[in-house]
């Protein structure tokens, strides 16, 4: 869809698909308080969708209506091109769409596999069957390019990177058509982030579309194919990452919307 006149879209950045995920003039207020002004937002199939802006600038109230943890005062939401109505994350689950949080929701205690299948491990006879689920996760993490030392060990001996990782390849594992990522790379160091960031492009080369939410600018731009951009609750820039720069998308986070914008090629549509 065409952007709000605020923002800016490099040429070609869209392309022809429907997208399984699109907002239209969404508001939200929280008292006084503004939150989101009349947003557009867009998520296609196999897509990387970057969301930055500074603290405050609306994203996770953003990514809490597309999961339906929020209902927008103004707006629609639609899901491949069909209005949709989310009362709670159950409704958007049903329509592929997952959203991974900071705290990752892992259990120290337990192993890789039980973690990776919490609550849904294969049965038979109403027992679990222990050899198969761990034959199933060292499957999928293999598929994934995830590596582990063992199924069995506690997940509290994992690094930051491997947590992060079994936490997104246990969401991927849903099969979910939409993964929202919320500061994947945050407290991970160099190495750490890179595998991430690898593991991030193979979800996307299984046409799952995702929105990666970041401070890491430096990383949004290593992974993401679009760059949408906040400001105190609007949208003012969808930039192509290939055409964009740092120092850019940087300009857009902290300068005010109504400023002058940045010469470099930016033209609305």
């Amino acid at each position: 869809m065409t952007p709000p006149p605020s923002a800016h879209l490099r040429p070609g950045a869209s392309d022809a698909s429907i997208p399984i995920v699109e907002l239209r003039g969404v508001t939200k207020s929280f008292g006084a308080v503004a939150a989101l002004k009349g947003i557009d937002f867009v998520v296609r199939p196999g897509e990387v969708v970057g969301l930055v802006g500074d603290n405050g600038a609306g994203k996770s109230t953003l990514m809490k209506i597309v999961v339906g943890a929020l209902s927008p005062d103004e707006g629609e939401i639609l899901v491949d091109g069909s209005r949709v109505h989310f009362t709670n994350t159950k409704d958007s689950r049903k329509r592929g769409i997952e959203m991974l949080f900071q705290d990752l929701a892992l259990c120290d205690d337990l192993d890789v596999a039980v973690n990776f299948f919490l609550g849904r491990a294969p049965t038979q006879f109403g027992l679990v069957r222990v050899r198969r689920m761990h034959a199933l996760v060292r499957k999928q993490l293999e598929e994934l390019g995830i590596r582990l030392p063992t199924t069995t060990l506690p997940v509290r001996f994992l690094s930051g990177g491997q947590r992060q990782s079994l936490a997104i390849a246990r969401a991927a594992s849903l099969k979910p058509r939409v993964l929202i990522l919320d500061e994947p790379t945050a407290a991970l160091g160099v190495q750490q982030s890179r595998a991430v960031l690898e593991l991030v492009k193979n979800v996307r080369a299984t046409r799952t579309a995702v929105v990666f939410i970041s401070h890491r600018l430096r990383d949004v731009l290593d992974v993401c194919d679009r760059i949408v951009v906040l400001y105190e609750g609007r949208q003012v820039a969808n930039l192509r990452s290939a055409d964009t720069s740092l120092e850019e998308v940087v300009t857009y986070i902290v300068s005010d919307p109504d400023a002058a914008r940045p010469a470099a090629g930016a033209a609305s549509e």
